[in-house]
């Protein structure tokens, strides 16, 4: 009987610290995302994606889809090209999963849209203000701004845009489609809480 009143009193200790150091809202807002994520995997992928910038029309895009990169690789997206600073709209609603940098893609932003499909998008200036991960975006979503980071130093601003699924990339530019004139005004971040507490 002792044993197990230590065994709780030690349970009860463990959980009050995650509580008081805020461990356990991490965990909640981690299996939230999680939860939104499978859900996203659930539905069917977009047949079409808006462009990710304003102003842009679909037969501006030269189509460089496998284009030789070096040697060793090939192209994996399209290259949209606009001038410095212009702000990136996400093509498709979904969940922000990664923000980051790499060598290739310098400022990077990843978000997972249904079908569980990741699109990257690559070479930004800088990121939208307050944009983090877990974020719920939809078409009218800064991302960010167009740059020349990564591996583009030295090239005219572009973004590069990548889609990826569970069976590799495949080409973006069939599905692009240009935004009307008509939309209404890019919005910064279309946040969700992920975790309520206060």
């Amino acid at each position: 009987m002792r044993r197990s009143w230590k065994i709780l009193s030690a349970f009860l200790l463990f959980a009050a610290v995650l509580y008081v150091t805020g461990a356990v809202g991490a965990i909640d807002d981690t299996l939230r995302f999680y939860v939104r994520v499978a859900r996203l995997y659930t539905q069917t992928p977009d047949a079409t994606l808006a462009m990710p910038f304003t102003g842009v029309s679909k037969k501006q895009i030269a189509n460089t889809w496998h284009a030789p990169r070096g040697t060793d690789r090939i192209h994996e997206g399209q290259d949209i090209f606009a001038p410095q600073g212009t702000p990136i709209l996400s093509a498709t609603r979904g969940l922000v999963y990664k923000i980051g940098e790499n060598n290739l893609g310098g400022k990077t932003v990843s978000i997972i849209g249904a079908g569980g499909r990741v699109y990257y998008y690559a070479h930004l200036d800088s990121y939208a203000p307050q944009l983090k991960e877990g974020d719920y975006v939809t078409t009218r979503t800064v991302l960010g701004f167009v740059g020349t980071t990564g591996n583009a130093q030295g090239t005219p601003p572009h973004l590069h845009f990548g889609i990826y699924t569970s069976s590799g990339a495949i080409n973006p530019l069939p599905l692009l489609t240009d935004r009307t004139t008509t939309a209404t005004r890019p919005r910064q971040v279309n946040r969700l809480p992920l975790n309520r507490r206060t």
